[in-house]
């Protein structure tokens, strides 16, 4: 523990919360977690590379067919989805790389899929070029994305990451059918007629994911009224999300509520990378911060933009995405001029430009 956080309460209470999920805790049993310190993912070495940033992709940049091409090419990413599926119990692989596109869409696989599918070709990418072994300056990842994050700054073990989303998957399924909710992006205003907007509505801001790109939530009705009111502020688009609850709101109480346990039973360490924080847009490293972060940001708005801002005042020019899609680098190039972005999401962009 860093002496930054060995003063702090030490969260007394997560042994004592019950599981409010369906079955037997998932953490429990067969493969249950050791109180050991977990393995390094990637074993980052100094220098620090300066001026680097990895980030994560969270939720809505999944598909069908995703890290296939790579399981067949490197042994090593081959490793990891087979040992999610085991871990998991059932083929998670086979959802990825085949579908159907509807199973791959439930909350409670697409979260470990993108996780899983980010961290291959994170490793995949390592081997490929060896100076990334030097670690970044920063890592950060995009709700579910913020797992991928902690894992590749050795906090947590890709292991406990694969359950841990497996219960929050479920967790935020489940809420969202006991508190129905829905989402919509807002294109073209700013955070603070959302704000108004989502005020006179009664909906709440989501995610702050650029200047002029926030996303809301809340009830149906609620973000209904919200869309017609932006609409009338001036908003450039207003487009409904198809989701199945209102991610990131208030509505994701209970699912906050039911990852105490689990993230207090986690075998979480302090990073060895800074971790840019969903909920704060700023570094954390000790372990208590971490399980604190990761409880909170199941409830609370996802602030990208700001992430982005603190990464470009911190000189971050080069920025790696690891995972599925392309959503998170097109954001950063649009916020930083001097940003030098590179996906790394198929087998053909494992090689770094840089």
């Amino acid at each position: 523990m860093s002496e930054s956080s060995s003063s702090a309460p030490r969260l007394p209470d997560l042994w004592n919360v019950p599981w409010t999920g369906s079955g037997a805790h998932p953490l429990a049993g067969p493969g249950e977690l050791s109180a050991t310190s977990p393995q390094r993912f990637v074993p980052l070495e100094e220098p620090v590379r300066t001026g680097e940033a990895w980030v994560f992709p969270g939720q809505g940049s999944q598909f069908v067919g995703m890290g296939k091409e790579l399981y067949e090419a490197f042994p090593s990413a081959r490793e990891l989805y087979d040992r999610a599926d085991e871990i998991l119990g059932f083929p998670l692989s086979r959802i990825c790389f085949e579908g159907p596109e509807e199973e791959l869409q439930q909350t409670r696989n697409t979260q470990p899929a993108i996780a899983v599918t980010s961290l291959a070709f994170l490793r995949a990418a390592c081997e490929v070029n060896p100076e990334l072994r030097r670690r970044p300056q920063f890592v950060a990842g995009h709700s579910l994305g913020e797992y991928s994050a902690l894992v590749a700054a050795g906090a947590m073990d890709f292991d406990d990451a694969v359950r841990l989303l497996r219960v929050r998957g479920e967790l935020m399924q489940q809420a969202g059918e006991r508190n129905p909710g829905t989402m919509a992006a807002i294109i073209g205003l700013d955070i603070a007629d959302c704000e108004e907007v989502c005020r006179e509505a009664g909906a709440e801001i989501c995610n702050v994911n650029a200047p002029g790109q926030i996303v809301i939530g809340g009830r149906r009705e609620a973000v209904v009224r919200a869309m017609d009111y932006a609409k009338a502020r001036g908003a450039a688009k207003v487009i409904p999300l198809a989701v199945s609850g209102a991610f990131h709101s208030s509505l994701m109480r209970p699912a906050g509520e039911g990852m105490v346990a689990p993230i207090g039973e986690a075998a979480i360490r302090d990073a060895i990378v800074p971790v840019v924080a969903n909920c704060t847009a700023r570094p954390i490293t000790d372990e208590l911060s971490i399980r604190h972060e990761l409880i909170d940001q199941v409830c609370r708005p996802v602030q990208w933009s700001a992430t982005v801002e603190f990464l470009e005042a911190q000189g971050v020019t080069n920025f790696v995405e690891f995972g599925p899609g392309r959503v998170l680098t097109g954001i950063i190039k649009r916020m930083v001029r001097k940003a030098n972005v590179h996906n790394v999401n198929s087998v053909d962009t494992l090689r770094l430009p840089w």
